[in-house]
């Protein structure tokens, strides 16, 4: 959230997805009950230090009252269930306030026992309320396609290594780690009980992330997504992945086809190695699994042509029309699925999707992407013009480095600068004909090699630039290995892929 949209959030003042608590010093006490309102309505924007009209009072220890927060609402005892939220410190008039974005749960939450709702800019309590309850869980169970429980599924229909691969990749100190099966599906809401029928039971969402590929077809017969590429063969395809697993697997096929079918040129941020076709490609993709109807049967698909990639997916409108950074308001289609691809990291905040489609596509494929939100959601990603489209002839030409600053705004999207290095050295040489991913060096490892030999199937020969950009950041993180690490600079060293890439 930027400074200009969180001002413009206090100017509108309270209201029934808006909440302001002073918290100078410490959290107000009924910040959880607002916490919980707004899961249970709408979602809303919690803003920390600012007072009920509208006065920028800032927080005192800023980071301790994120933690003191973070540490309730991750407590089932306090939360029921937990929601993973997250919360920012942004600077106004030289005052930290903190931003908390909630969004619309899937589930019904309590607070201490007590069931919340939102109205107007209040919370009131609705637990004895039986009418108000009952609405809310109808309306939660019927909004949600995610949530129609299976009663006769059981955990020997989900596979428990991807359930082991999630605990894996979450932070260590999540509480997710500890959890046994079980445990972990009802804390995050896969395994619900409606009180209205009784039905108690793993949801589909649990079946779509965690099952076994004959439980999804069971489940929901019609659920597919297409990979194709349609370049040359324009009637059928020239190749395709016809994809009907579970979600994460699902994730990982169509990443790995697009690595497979689009170049991604060297490009820096500041000074840092950003991969434009990683940033641009995972938000469509995980767009393309986490906001998709699944109550509907249309085939989701995502094409790769000759100058774009599209992507379609069955879709709940809220709202029609092209989406921009600028009139685009975050909602969760299938919350819950959502929230566990956050939290091992294969999704980001909810709506940084849009802003970094729009700010790195223009650079790889020389225009905005476009965003239609209709019955059928579609993304287009133009893919010829840019600086992909360079690539096409098989390298960036004038020994060509490509930068953006580290400034770039969230609703603009940045203009690459071509920096032409005076000489003509093996270093610039290297930066221009930089194509090599990592995936296809690790691939090499399988088996032990010699730095010459992995810089030499790499078409490299600046030995510190190879070093820097690609067996140093492998090495740290746990992708290769030494096979003499008690030597790292012995002339008989060699690197071997580890598994650690196999089982992410």
């Amino acid at each position: 959230m930027t400074k200009e949209k969180i001002l413009s959030l206090i100017a509108k003042g309270e209201g029934v997805d808006v909440e302001f608590k002073e918290s100078k010093g410490k959290l107000n006490r009924d910040i959880y009950e607002s916490v919980c309102a707004m899961l249970n309505r709408h979602g809303g924007h919690i803003l920390l230090g600012v007072t009920d009209s509208g006065e920028i009072c800032g927080v005192e220890s800023a980071e301790a009252l994120i933690r003191d927060f973070l540490t309730a609402i991750n407590n089932p005892q306090k939360l029921n269930p937990p929601f993973y939220l997250s919360a920012n410190i942004v600077e106004i008039e030289g005052k930290e306030i903190i931003y908390i974005f909630v969004p619309e749960s899937s589930s019904v939450h309590s607070v201490n026992g007590k069931i919340y709702d939102r109205n107007g800019d209040g919370d009131f309590d609705i637990t004895n309320n039986s009418t108000l309850v009952g609405n809310l869980y109808l309306r939660k169970q019927s909004s949600y396609s995610e949530n129609r429980i299976f009663p006769y599924a059981e955990l020997s229909d989900l596979r428990a290594d991807l359930l082991q691969k999630v605990r894996k990749r979450v932070a260590k100190e999540h509480p997710w780690r500890e959890m046994e099966d079980f445990e972990l599906l009802k804390s995050t809401g896969l395994y619900k009980r409606d009180i209205l029928s009784g039905k108690e039971g793993l949801t589909l969402g649990a079946i779509l992330l965690f099952g076994k590929d004959e439980t999804i077809i069971s489940a929901l017969p019609h659920h597919r997504t297409d990979a194709i590429l349609r370049q040359k063969n324009l009637d059928r395809y020239d190749d395709r992945d016809d994809i009907r697993t579970n979600l994460l697997e699902s994730y990982e096929r169509l990443m790995a086809f697009i690595a497979k079918h689009l170049s991604d040129p060297f490009f820096l941020e500041g000074d840092r190695r950003v991969s434009l076709r990683d940033k641009i490609f995972r938000e469509a993709i995980v767009n393309l699994l986490i906001h998709r109807e699944y109550s509907n049967a249309y085939v989701a698909k995502m094409v790769i042509g000759n100058d774009s990639v599209t992507f379609e997916n069955a879709n709940r409108p809220h709202g029609f029309g092209f989406i921009t950074p600028d009139n685009f308001m975050p909602y969760p289609k299938n919350p819950t699925i959502a929230k566990v691809f956050k939290e091992i990291d294969y999704a980001d905040e909810l709506g940084s999707g849009v802003r970094n489609l729009f700010k790195y596509t223009k650079i790889y494929g020389g225009g905005d992407p476009k965003l239609i939100e209709e019955d059928i959601f579609k993304i287009i990603v133009p893919i010829d013009g840019g600086l992909v489209g360079k690539m096409k002839g098989g390298k960036v030409s004038d020994q060509a480095v490509w930068q953006v600053s580290d400034q770039v705004g969230d609703q603009a999207a940045p203009q690459a600068t071509h920096q032409v290095t005076p000489q003509a050295s093996d270093q610039a040489s290297d930066q221009a004909d930089d194509q090599v991913s990592d995936q296809a060096i690790l691939k090499f490892c399988s088996i032990p090699r010699s730095i010459e030999e992995i810089m030499k199937y790499a078409g490299l020969k600046h030995r510190s630039y190879f070093r820097k950009n690609y067996l140093t950041p492998l090495i740290k993180q746990g992708l290769l290995k030494l096979t003499i690490p008690d030597k790292p600079s012995s002339p008989k060293q060699k690197y071997v892929a580890t598994k650690v890439k196999n089982e992410d």
